[in-house]
């Protein structure tokens, strides 16, 4: 049996779900074929809404452990592990019962299946045995944690993210192997918790995807907080010790042998497309060295019918990109207006403590472009809210392009980074000067009061 449809898209997540329903708006036969046990996609279950949720239970923890630095008195705070996985499961339960009713209205096609290509333009599903074809399609399946090549990796039977966020009990020690955001996230959420935390990163710094001076000042904060956080390794090997049921890790760091030893592994060294049994050879679609989809501006593969969006087609692993990417590929395949997802002016947020936060260009990828700028700074430890509240770690930074005296980005690293660098991100996709935000009326005493300062210095510089 084969069934035709104008759309189809392979994944329920918000790439899948965006670019289904801006097709739905040109075209009435529009199918979705999901195959996981929940509808809902990564980030309402297993990624960005459970970890902030309990990223947050932990910041609320950590506040009242310290109430003595604001005056006062809570002879005990600590946490109730069921309960707050329990909290957790019900804020999961409503995002996923809202995705979920989209997703099976009778505006779509569904098909909980796994499904593969046979030829360049036509599905089969797994299960039944039913062939499906579309004039385009979508892959928007994300991403799922890979497992580099380290000896005794798999045999450790690690835990992921998947297994952080379900747990019910406090482990009594936890090696984490990676550094980048799920890791930090997830690394400082347990510390504060009460875990003891060994942090093991490959490169120079953690947190990579960010400057090499929020790197740090995260870095700082995780070992003042009692982290051991190793960083410039090399990973040779992973036992298991029967005599103390404890996970053995061996490492070299800065020239010599280290072994740190845990309870439980974390497996926290990146992620790679979920493309495993699609078949994309026959569908004659192409994969970067990474895995990755390769895509076109508008987010075509290598096979004009077919197009990808989200993780599985990177290069960022955001959502609201990843929604983006959906809408872009279904208007393009369709005909409708659109433009490529302007990555010059994107905004990222990483949920540690202090957040880090950035908008527009990176500064080093300004740099590499070329670009003469003037960049300012300011530190939250001289900044009055930011005493007021002790969240004193951070800075705020900007730049500027000399030539069209515009803001190119901004980074802040501190409290509530992820909030005020919306204020800058406005700023940079409207083409703002430094001198144009000044006219703000920036309210004092907030932390958002802080961009003033290194506004103003642009400002002057750029006179």
């Amino acid at each position: 049996m084969t069934e035709h449809f104008d759309f189809i898209v392979l994944g329920g997540g918000s790439a899948g779900f965006a670019a289904a329903r801006t097709a739905r708006t040109a075209r009435q036969r529009v199918a979705i074929v999901d195959s996981a046990e929940e509808l809902g996609g990564l980030c309402i279950l297993r990624g960005c809404m459970p970890s902030k949720t309990v990223i947050y239970s932990a910041e609320v923890l950590h506040l009242a452990q310290n109430a003595p630095l604001f005056g006062l008195k809570i002879p005990e705070a600590r946490v109730d592990m069921p309960a707050l996985r329990e909290r957790k499961r019900r804020m999961v339960a409503e995002f996923q019962e809202y995705r979920a009713g989209q997703l099976e209205s009778d505006r779509f096609s569904l098909f909980r299946e796994r499904a593969s290509f046979l030829d360049a333009q036509t599905l089969r599903l797994a299960d039944s045995g039913r062939t499906l074809t579309a004039d385009h399609f979508v892959i928007a399946t994300g991403s799922q944690p890979q497992f580099p090549a380290i000896p005794g990796l798999r045999e450790a039977k690690p835990w992921t993210s998947d297994d952080i966020l379900e747990l019910d009990h406090l482990p009594e020690s936890l090696i984490v192997l990676g550094g980048g955001v799920v890791a930090c996230e997830l690394a400082q959420y347990l510390l504060r918790l009460g875990v003891r935390v060994t942090q093991i990163q490959r490169s120079p710094h953690i947190l990579k995807e960010a400057s090499p001076k929020a790197s740090q000042t995260i870095e700082d904060v995780f070992r003042k907080e009692g982290m051991d956080l190793y960083t410039g390794t090399r990973i040779s090997g992973i036992e298991h010790d029967a005599a103390t049921g404890e996970f053995v890790v061996s490492f070299e760091h800065a020239g010599e042998k280290h072994t740190a030893r845990g309870a439980h592994i974390f497996n926290a060294l990146g992620r790679e497309p979920n493309v495993g049994g699609l078949d994309l050879d026959a569908a004659g679609v192409r994969q970067t060295p990474g895995g990755q989809i390769e895509t076109n501006d508008y987010q075509q593969s290598t096979n004009p019918r077919i197009y990808a969006a989200g993780d599985v087609a990177g290069p960022y692993e955001i959502v609201h990109i990843a929604i983006m990417q959906g809408e872009v590929a279904a208007c393009h395949a369709l005909g409708l207006p659109t433009q490529p997802v302007n990555y010059g002016i994107r905004t990222s947020v990483i949920f540690t403590d202090p957040q880090v936060a950035e908008a527009g260009l990176p500064l080093a990828e300004a740099k590499e472009a070329g670009m003469d700028l003037a960049i300012a700074e300011f530190p939250f430890d001289d900044h009055g809210k930011s005493i007021v509240m002790e969240a004193k770690a951070g800075y705020v930074r900007a730049w500027a392009d000399r030539k069209t005296g515009k803001l190119v980005g901004a980074e802040c690293v501190g409290k509530d980074g992820g909030e005020l660098i919306h204020s800058m991100a406005v700023a940079v996709a409207l083409g703002a000067k430094p001198a144009d935000l000044l006219k703000v009326h920036w309210y004092h005493p907030t932390l958002s009061e802080i961009w003033s300062y290194p506004l103003e210095d642009l400002a002057d510089e750029l006179k």
